[in-house]
């Protein structure tokens, strides 16, 4: 790393921790020829690659959008909306890959909206699928009821306060 104060061109690590929910790398680091001290930012890219062929950077917000749109009008907050994008985007990171396709993103948000929200799921599946008909909801309906979700499971297993006698 070229020291920002004498131009050398080399530099020592004297301390490292991450930020950003580990995304980022916080490295101070000190120079060896002048003895001055900085501080630099590292951060592992993930680019998308979108059907068009262009290549943009990974972004949360973009998929916050995507998921509040289907999530409007649901019993879903804000908070659980946050955890979902940085799952998806510790899934795509999780890959090791650099660059991920377009669909791909839009995958990894599929699973964790259904344990989410199951009509949400169906909006947002029934958009980046492209559902055509009436058939392609009734086969993802059968699909929800065939394989029950995670959340199903814990809010059957939870006991409402009028059971508890």
């Amino acid at each position: 790393m070229i020291c920002p104060f004498c131009r050398h061109d080399d530099s020592r690590v004297v301390d490292s921790r991450p930020v950003e929910d580990g995304t980022q790398i916080r490295r101070r680091r000190e120079c060896p020829e002048c003895g001055q001290r900085f501080s630099t930012q590292e951060v592992a890219l993930l680019n998308i690659i979108k059907r068009s062929g262009a290549t943009e950077p990974f972004s949360r917000e973009k998929v916050l959008v995507g998921v509040r749109k289907a999530c409007q009008g649901r019993p879903v907050n804000e908070d659980d909306l946050v955890l979902l994008a940085q799952r998806v985007e510790e899934t795509l990171r999780s890959t090791g890959q650099a660059e991920i396709e377009a669909q791909e993103v839009g995958m990894a948000i599929l699973a964790p909206l259904r344990e989410l929200d199951e009509v949400a799921y169906l909006r947002y599946a029934s958009v980046y699928r492209n559902f055509a008909s009436l058939e392609d909801f009734e086969g993802e309906i059968a699909l929800l009821r065939a394989l029950p979700s995670s959340t199903k499971v814990a809010s059957s297993s939870k006991k409402s306060p009028e059971n508890k006698a």
